[in-house]
């Protein structure tokens, strides 16, 4: 209990630290450093969370095997822009799994792929959305709709490629000019619209193809291992 409540403070104590940081650098037009710690601490609760639970490496090897997954997707279809199974694969996960997996596996796709695709201050950014697009996907009623309707789905894939475009925009707009500009940033819109609707396309093919099949197999490895009611025991 008292690990909680010090978590808690330690939680509370650092969104404090951080908002002075962000008045700090604001009254220095720093707004690209803030943008940046604010998309960092955004994922901090999330681990935070889930490092204090009791995880068993059965467990911890399947957040492995998705997040690998996921990032394979990446990989194998680099070469094609704005096409990758690896948003589908969040979605999927998250729709399977829950929304705290949904989160981690999202997010940990993001730094993991980034070794291969090159680190940088964009990476938190990739996090945050990629993360928040599986949270959504996981969270109780919307996994169970987006399960039974492959037009939800499907439109949940249009609003994670809308969503990741728009949010990683911001961060261009910052690593441009050190502010926000809403003219720069319309124009980024307008200049990636063919990529982002080839993401969203992308996103809604992958998602509806490989749904059943994911989930059966997901299903399966729960059911021999026993996993889904390990985590559902220590919920």
């Amino acid at each position: 209990m008292r690990g909680k409540v010090d978590g808690k403070i330690m939680l509370m104590l650092g969104v404090l630290v951080l908002f002075f940081l962000s008045w700090l650098l604001f009254n220095r037009n720093q707004y690209q450093a803030v943008s940046l710690g604010l998309a960092t601490a955004a994922c901090l609760p999330f681990y935070y969370r889930y490092e204090k639970k009791q995880l068993n490496i059965k467990e911890l090897v399947l957040i492995a095997v998705l997040t690998t997954t996921a990032v394979s997707g990446r990989v194998v279809f680099y070469l094609i822009p704005a096409v990758t199974p690896m948003t589908a694969l969040i979605i999927l996960t998250g729709i399977c799994m829950g929304a705290e997996v949904g989160f981690l596996v999202g997010s940990l796709s993001a730094v993991t792929s980034n070794i291969l695709f090159g680190q940088g201050p964009w990476t938190p950014f990739q996090m945050f959305s990629w993360g928040v697009i599986g949270l959504l996907a996981g969270l109780p009623f919307v996994r169970h709709q987006l399960q039974k309707h492959y037009w939800l789905l499907s439109a949940y894939g249009i609003f994670a490629g809308l969503f990741f475009s728009f949010f990683m925009d911001v961060w261009t707009v910052f690593s441009l000019d050190h502010a926000f500009s809403w003219p720069r940033y319309a124009a980024l819109l307008v200049t990636a619209a063919p990529f982002t609707l080839t993401y969203c396309a992308a996103n809604v093919f992958f998602s509806c193809l490989l749904l059943r099949t994911f989930q059966s197999r997901l299903q399966r490895i729960l059911i021999k291992y026993n996993i889904r009611a390990e985590m559902e025991r220590k919920k």
